[in-house]
């Protein structure tokens, strides 16, 4: 998000997902990094929509560390640590997956969820709707084996949705990427 555009967005916690429910709070934040999903919105087309934004918890708690987005349940604030608690409630591999999340967003990249590609996460260059996805990436804790079938597997999704399949591998305050890319001979 530009540095003059800096506005503390206000969202709702609702279950395990947040909500803008602000449509030119939603507006903003969407077109400023493809944040979230428009509700009832199957494919946006740039930020010209009239709905909530309805964010998951990795992205809120990013946004909320970041200071670009409040969360509230009911009028209490809702802190950084209770969001990643509420995290660790949905995937017990949150602190992992919020390791990479992070360090894609830092390094530029659009991250949404990959579950359609049967990863953790899609990465875009510039985003949804703008290019393809290049990259599907699958997050591993440090010392978890890969399966050759598991490998076998991410390479014939990967070569028929034409991306690269990373690894991702946290690790004490960095992240390793192994990226695997499958040719015809």
């Amino acid at each position: 998000m530009k540095e003059e555009s800096r506005k503390v967005i206000r969202s709702d916690l609702v279950e395990t997902n947040v909500v803008v429910f602000s449509h030119e709070d939603a507006r903003q934040l969407f077109s400023s990094g493809f944040y979230g999903k428009p509700l009832g919105v199957p494919k946006p087309r740039g930020a010209d929509f009239e709905a909530p934004l309805v964010l998951d918890i990795i992205e809120a708690c990013y946004l909320s560390e970041k200071r670009l987005l409040e969360v509230y349940r009911g009028d209490t604030h809702v802190r950084d640590e209770e969001l990643f608690t509420i995290g660790e409630k949905v995937s017990g591999r949150f602190r992992e997956l919020y390791a990479v999340y992070r360090d894609l967003r830092e390094r530029g990249f659009i991250v949404t969820p990959g579950l359609k590609f049967g990863s953790d996460f899609a990465v875009y260059k510039y985003g949804p709707g703008i290019d393809h996805a290049p990259f599907i990436v699958q997050v591993k804790g440090m010392g978890e084996e890969v399966s050759a079938t598991e490998l076998v597997r991410a390479g014939r999704l990967a070569t028929t949705v034409r991306k690269n399949f990373i690894i991702a591998v946290p690790e004490e305050g960095r992240v390793r990427y192994l990226l695997f890319s499958w040719t015809k001979i």
